[in-house]
């Protein structure tokens, strides 16, 4: 009874703003609203919710800080395109040792990347592999113009999530490769023919339906890039010290 009590009262204080987010949240799956479309005006809401319309602002707010909506200036409310997506989602920017942060995400990549390359393999659509090496030559290009390949980078091992058609993969690697961002801007010649050779091979492989060969490269490509991170944090200790 004890129990019962305090769920019900942990539940009297959940903020009015927030339940009228998750009603808001209801509505548009309800209403099948998707993406880039535009949300009822504030009155309507309002009164389909049977609340003031200064809560329904707090609730936007709030849904708008989770990315769900996004307010267009003399436009309205609309809900975003990548809905729920936040670029930072465990608040990777706030951690200090970015060295120490790379190197345990490319042991978490070590452990899953290779798997997502060999069942990329397996499953695979013909009209699928064109894309793959464009993704691949974006890269490439990217490297030999010296500027950032983070973001061609990036999409490259998302669409490889991609081509295993599993739903949850895609949400899942732009959170580990985010190793990637940190290390872009260190130039080191062999790292960056590495990245392209491997990256190659990888997408061939893919392509192939070599699954056994896809695992291998993405495996060593992935070993090349701590085998770095590694290194260059040895190289900073030293010149720390120095």
């Amino acid at each position: 009874m004890d129990t019962l009590f305090k769920n019900v009262q942990q539940q009297k204080q959940v903020p009015l703003s927030e339940k009228v987010a998750k009603q808001i949240s209801d509505l548009i799956k309800e209403r099948n609203i998707g993406t880039g479309d535009k949300l009822p005006n504030e009155f309507e809401l309002a009164e389909s919710l049977n609340v003031g319309r200064g809560t329904i602002r707090e609730a936007v707010k709030l849904l708008v800080a989770r990315n769900c909506l996004e307010i267009r200036r003399g436009k309205g409310t609309y809900v975003t395109e990548e809905l729920g997506r936040v670029d930072d989602p465990l608040g990777f920017e706030y951690v200090s040792d970015k060295a120490r942060l790379a190197e345990d995400l490319y042991e978490i990549r070590m452990q899953m990347e290779p798997w997502i390359a060999g069942l990329a393999a397996r499953q695979i659509r013909e009209e699928e592999k064109e894309e793959l090496q464009r993704r691949c030559d974006a890269v490439e290009e990217q490297i030999l113009a010296g500027v950032d390949h983070y973001e061609a980078d990036n999409a490259f091992h998302k669409y490889i999530a991609e081509c295993t058609h599993n739903s949850v993969l895609p949400e899942i690697i732009p959170i580990i490769t985010y190793s990637v961002q940190l290390f872009t801007r260190y130039k080191d010649p062999a790292l960056l023919k590495s990245t392209r050779q491997t990256h190659r091979a990888i997408a061939d492989a893919i392509c192939a339906h070599k699954s056994a060969e896809a695992e291998h490269y993405m495996q060593e490509h992935i070993l090349g890039n701590l085998q770095n991170i590694e290194h260059l944090r040895e190289t900073l200790n030293a010149a720390d010290k120095g």
